[in-house]
């Protein structure tokens, strides 16, 4: 049976998981290459999008925030200051802690709770939470890890199907 829970957690972990797993291939690639590992981190897809460091702390950012505003608890928030291959490793292992100190009984159960986004502003969205979570996090998180592979691939990184998608 599917749930909020298992349709959040046990899908950002592995997610997560395969991130890390990518950039450390990356940071590899760059190693071997010798190439700057700032060049990666700093790659774009299109000069209008948000580089490869900002996008691995989106999709950290949505893999804890989601589960947490489910489950009622505060959002813990991160400074955004990471500039290196081991820094981003930090935010996705801080992610995966906090994603494990969730519970399937904090989350279950809140399909009908809502979820305010951006509060009090012109572009305030309230949502249920189950719309939150299937049809804004979810997507909103998959964007963000697809587009950090994306860039690593697109820049040489021998990385596939299987990377991205990691264990399950």
């Amino acid at each position: 049976m599917t749930t909020l829970y298992t349709a959040s957690v046990p899908v950002f972990k592995q997610m997560l998981s395969a991130l890390s797993d990518v950039l450390n291939k990356a940071e590899a690639h760059a190693t071997d290459k010798k190439i700057d590992p700032a060049v990666f981190l700093q790659s774009r897809l299109y000069p209008d999008m948000f580089p490869l460091v900002r996008q691995v702390q989106i999709a950290a950012d949505f893999a804890k925030s989601v589960p947490s505003r489910l489950a009622g608890i505060e959002v813990p928030a991160y400074d955004d200051s990471e500039q290196t291959f081991a820094e981003l490793q930090t935010r996705i292992k801080n992610t995966l802690t906090i994603l494990d100190s969730i519970t399937a009984t904090q989350v279950d159960g809140k399909e009908t709770l809502e979820i305010v986004l951006r509060p009090n502003t012109p572009k305030e969205k309230k949502l249920s939470g189950e719309t939150y979570l299937l049809n804004y996090g979810l997507p909103q998180f998959f964007f963000h890890v697809t587009t950090a592979y994306a860039i690593l691939r697109h820049n040489g990184v021998e990385v596939g199907k299987r990377d991205f998608m990691g264990a399950y």
